[in-house]
């Protein structure tokens, strides 16, 4: 039962068949049930980390970056596994690297223009840097695979295991960054008097949050893209733009719900923790399942866009000793998006294929 439960979230395939034979009307009422879904789970698994960090003393900010950030990537783990098995090896590869894009430019960039960010730099400066690290070596392992295989680059599955170890050990060494983050001091997040939830209330809210958003995300993308293939939109357009937003919607709607209860600090755990595992976990778990071959687009057009961002992002971050993101520092991350989303619909030129 529980397999396949997992075969109707990780395969694609299965999902589009399922709402190509509804009518127009009822993809467009199950689109709005899932925006509710998405909504409501968000808010509760907000909730439930506020009270979590209550009950233990860490900070909100190390929840975010380890429970929640682990939540919200394993829909592009069992997509990316699913997909490299298959033998889809850009679609393996373009979900880790389009995530870690869309996560940074799109939901951070975005809500640092919207609101105040605060930068908590014992989260930032650890967790910060290996969310740039994992990154930088997936590209020069993936630079190193180009100069010496004739046959094209791979990543083969010693890389994959060599990132689940990696995987290990930042979570691991995370552990121990979440026991010293319980004596760090709280000034950075906003107080909270109401009254506190059993320890057991807080991890349902959290895990049930966490299966409506994820299910939630799964049917409402699919659903979406054939409302716009019957309105004529192109399937490269649909590939190059649903698919990216499906794999960060997770993420997006908890970072809504976070702003909206005034905890943007969730927010910026759950992204900077997110790019680590969708670089060691999502696309370390798909290589190891079979190797994945890197398409050329990913040299001129992915990885740069992924640079782009996260050295920026590094910078921002040394940049701010007032303790909080700046506007047009978000305006830069979302820009590097924009024009990332703008080069795949007028060129086509990061569309994914296997």
């Amino acid at each position: 039962m529980l397999s396949e439960i997992f075969r109707w979230i990780a395969d694609e395939a299965l999902l589009h068949q399922l709402v190509q034979g509804l009518p127009t009307i009822a993809l467009i009422a199950i689109m709005a049930v899932c925006i509710v879904m998405l909504s409501k789970g968000a808010d509760w698994m907000i909730d439930g980390v506020v009270h979590l960090a209550r009950r233990t003393g860490l900070p909100r900010i190390v929840i975010g970056a380890t429970i929640v950030s682990l939540g919200t990537t394993m829909p592009e783990a069992f997509v990316s596994v699913m997909a490299a098995w298959m033998g889809n090896p850009g679609l393996a590869l373009g979900n880790g690297v389009g995530s870690i894009i869309a996560d940074t430019g799109l939901i951070f960039g975005l809500v640092c223009m919207l609101t105040i960010v605060p930068v908590n730099r014992f989260i930032l400066n650890r967790t910060g840097w290996v969310q740039v690290g994992a990154a930088t070596l997936l590209v020069v392992i993936s630079l190193i695979a180009l100069a010496v295989m004739e046959q094209g680059p791979v990543l083969q599955r010693w890389v994959g295991v060599l990132f689940l170890i990696l995987l290990g050990g930042y979570m691991y060494i995370t552990y121990y960054w979440a026991k010293q983050g319980a004596d760090m001091s709280d000034d950075q997040e906003a107080q909270d008097d109401s009254e506190m939830i059993a320890m057991g209330k807080c991890w349902l809210l959290i895990v049930g949050g966490l299966f409506l958003v994820i299910v939630s995300a799964r049917i409402l993308v699919p659903a979406a893209a054939e409302i716009a293939h019957r309105f004529g939109v192109p399937e490269d357009v649909i590939a190059a733009t649903m698919v990216a937003f499906g794999t960060s919607l997770p993420e997006l709607m908890t970072a809504i719900a976070a702003v909206r209860r005034r905890h943007p600090e969730i927010m910026v755990g759950n992204v900077v923790g997110a790019d680590v595992l969708n670089c060691l976990f999502v696309i370390g778990a798909a290589a190891a399942a079979r190797p994945l071959a890197i398409p050329q687009n990913f040299f001129t057009f992915h990885f740069p866009a992924m640079i782009l961002i996260l050295y920026p992002f590094r910078v921002f971050i040394f940049m701010n000793k007032d303790g909080r993101f700046k506007r047009w520092q978000g305006t830069w991350l979302f820009g590097v998006y924009l024009i990332y989303l703008i080069l795949q619909y007028a060129f086509n030129i990061g569309t994914v294929e296997g």
